[in-house]
């Protein structure tokens, strides 16, 4: 496989579906050549899914502190993740974590682009915030743009 968008989080939880749903915007369009996934933010299942695959493109909720649908770009060969935007998860080792583990081990995928959407509602119950909305298809726009490479996909 060339290209798998991963996304990151639960439907269940406010905003922190915008992962699944730029996923779902994805698999709609039927981009040739990508495949998409849907994973709970465990880093170890994280890296075994992008194991052997080109171009990887993340996309989870994060809490950084900014308004809510601010849309960040990090290209995991150029910086590190912070840590601290996933300190609402509940897995203890998270992406951050396996982005960091698959550095050290050799293990990156040749591009691994993470787009975090910041949150402001994760409570229970189904449907985003408006501000995550708009920025679930700014980002959808921005990986399609990535992948067919119509743009250069500056960071946030």
């Amino acid at each position: 496989m060339d290209t798998l968008v991963i996304g990151i989080g639960n439907r269940y939880r406010g905003d922190d579906g915008a992962g699944p749903k730029v996923v779902d915007a994805l698999r709609a369009a039927a981009m040739p050549s990508v495949e998409t996934r849907l994973e709970p933010g465990e880093g170890a299942g994280l890296m075994e899914a992008w194991h052997g695959v080109e171009r990887v493109f993340l996309v989870d909720a994060v809490v950084a502190g900014k308004r809510p649908g601010t849309v960040y770009r990090i290209d995991a060969h150029r910086e590190r993740v912070p840590q601290d935007f996933f300190k609402y998860s509940t897995h203890a080792f998270s992406l951050a974590e396996a982005v960091e583990m698959a550095r050290v081990l050799g293990e990156l995928p040749p591009v691994l682009v993470i787009y975090g959407i910041e949150g402001g509602d994760f409570s229970a119950g189904d449907g985003l915030s408006t501000a995550v909305e708009s920025a679930v298809d700014d980002v959808t726009r921005r990986i399609a743009e990535d992948i067919t490479g119509q743009t250069g996909g500056g960071d946030a």
